[in-house]
């Protein structure tokens, strides 16, 4: 162990094998002075706690060949508190439900002497006095708030992973960290709070693959991957970036480029098919079918988001407490068209609510939408004469690994060298558009960076022929609020813009200073009392 965050790390996982329902962390001094963990599980039986500070002298592996490739628990190498007491001095009081009497153990280096004491059922393990024997150790940690920090961050995701447990950390006496048990969303408010809680939605998927937790609604995100958390089979990992590309493109065109939501998934796979071997601090696991975890993810986010509705609230005319849009049936609403403003909005009104439309945005998902419904209906068009295209280094190697793919929707592009491409044929839908740069057009979003270059070709075609400002009209707008309900993804644009506003009439009331009957909660207001109801605790 070279820092207080690996004793935190090592005891919190040997508590959740334990089967603790509650764990209880206290430090000082940034942990070099003192680190405790106390926990109510199954404890360590009076015959075999002798063994407990004795390197290698885990009883967490069966006795068998092979046991090591099907580990099913968090701290398996029996070095825990080995390290800790060579690091350190150790003390352990620990006591099964069904033993009379505590186990105590003092060990310090080599040196362990036992005892007994009356106690709870469970584990204690206290070490002081951190590297007090390694100087050149001592110097080189890190300051403490530093240290907290991080120590903080970390029980913190294991409170996102174990949600039903009681956890709490304090520091230098003062609770810095305390849950209650409850699901997901109740750990991601612990740890991030009710705001955000209030716009995660529930991800459950079973399976060979098993994903469960929560991912945030599209509204919620952030320029950093920092609060986007996974674990497999209950250890929280540095999630390696297919899984995190997976989540994101489950969002598709609902996400902006660059964004990146919070997410909190735990993974179950056969213990087979992972190794926590390959990391000093077990952070990193190997996966042995990456690919196909990442796909699951991927499936599990997106049906996830598919459920509900997505539509983004207007920005409130006054500050009342943030809502919560509760899920109904995942569909459009019925909106009955009221006006037009500056020939680009349309103003519509449903469920209680003034909803504001762009219509570009909307027209732009309802073509991309009818594009790829027709991409494949018809035969690909060959071109009369094939048309020679310039292309750079980038978009070269992306032919070289994408020309089948592309192939297989109608698009045959080859490799002409010296820098060239030869485009010979289109799929028909496309074939028909009429908008500028047209094979240009495909070309770049068939050879970008993107990770499906299929959406990102429609996305950029369905753009150019939607409806512009000055454009709109009566008649137009009724055409594009039946297109818009008609789509299966209504809520976004593909290119991540939010295609509907909603705006309550209690917003409008509090706004004018009606009070009385206008000052009802309905709509989206309703909504978001009810959800607020749901989860608050029982006797608040």
């Amino acid at each position: 162990m070279s820092r207080p965050l690996d004793v935190v790390r090592e005891l919190v996982d040997n508590a959740l094998d334990a089967g603790a329902t509650r764990i209880e962390i206290e430090l000082e001094g940034g942990g070099l002075s003192l680190v405790r963990v106390r926990d109510n599980g199954g404890g360590i039986g009076a015959d075999s706690v002798e063994l407990a500070a004795v390197r290698h002298a885990t009883s967490k592996l069966e006795p068998v060949a092979g046991a090591v490739e099907r580990v099913t628990t968090l701290g398996f190498r029996g070095e825990a508190l080995w390290a800790a007491a060579q690091a350190g001095e150790l003390h352990l009081v620990t006591r099964p439900a069904a033993q009379v009497g505590a186990a105590e153990v003092w060990a310090q280096g080599e040196t362990v002497r036992m005892g007994r004491a009356a106690a709870p059922a469970g584990t204690t393990v206290t070490v002081r006095g951190l590297f007090a024997g390694l100087p050149a150790r001592l110097r080189t940690q890190a300051p403490p708030a530093a240290e907290l920090r991080e120590i903080t961050a970390l029980v913190g995701r294991y409170v996102l992973h174990h949600p039903a447990l009681h956890w709490r950390l304090g520091v230098d006496g003062e609770a810095r960290l305390v849950h209650a048990p409850a699901d997901h969303r109740g750990a991601v408010a612990s740890v991030y709070g009710p705001l955000n809680a209030n716009r995660v939605l529930k991800v459950e998927a079973g399976g060979t693959v098993g994903v469960c937790g929560v991912v945030s609604r599209p509204e919620l995100t952030r320029a950093r991957r920092d609060r986007m958390h996974f674990s497999v089979n209950g250890r929280p990992i540095l999630a390696p970036p297919e899984l995190e590309r997976a989540v994101i493109e489950g969002y598709a065109e609902l996400l902006p480029a660059g964004a990146a939501p919070l997410c909190v998934l735990d993974l179950t796979v056969a213990p087979a098919d992972h190794n926590p071997n390959v990391h000093p601090a077990k952070q990193v696991v190997a996966l042995a079918d990456l690919g196909g975890v990442a796909a699951r993810v991927r499936e599990a986010v997106a049906a996830a988001l598919a459920q509900h509705p997505l539509a983004r609230a207007v920005p409130a005319l006054t500050a009342p407490p943030e809502p919560s849009d509760a899920p109904r049936n995942g569909s459009f609403p019925r909106l009955t068209l009221v006006g037009l403003y500056q020939e680009l909005y349309l103003l519509a009104q449903g469920e209680g609510d003034l909803w504001v439309i762009d219509a570009h945005a909307a027209h732009e998902r309802a073509l991309y939408e009818r594009l790829g419904r027709e991409l494949l209906a018809a035969a690909p068009v060959e071109l009369p004469e094939p048309e020679l295209l310039h292309l750079t280094p980038q978009q070269r190697a992306a032919l070289h690994e994408r020309a089948a793919d592309l192939q297989g929707w109608g698009l045959t592009i080859e490799d002409f060298g010296a820098g060239l491409a030869r485009l010979r044929t289109l799929p028909a839908a496309l074939a028909a558009l009429q908008v500028p740069r047209l094979h240009e057009q495909i070309v770049e979003g068939a050879l970008g960076s993107g990770p499906d270059p299929r959406r990102d070709v429609l996305a950029n075609l369905a753009c150019a022929p939607a409806l512009k400002a000055g454009m709109l009209d009566h008649g137009r707008g009724e055409l594009v609020l039946a297109a818009l309900a008609d789509c299966e993804h209504p809520w976004a644009c593909p290119h991540g813009r939010p295609t509907t506003l909603r705006l309550s009439e209690r917003d409008l009331a509090h706004a004018f200073g009606r009070r009385g009957v206008r000052d009802v909660a309905r709509g989206r207001d309703a909504d978001g009392q009810s959800a607020q109801q749901e989860t608050q605790p029982p006797g608040r």
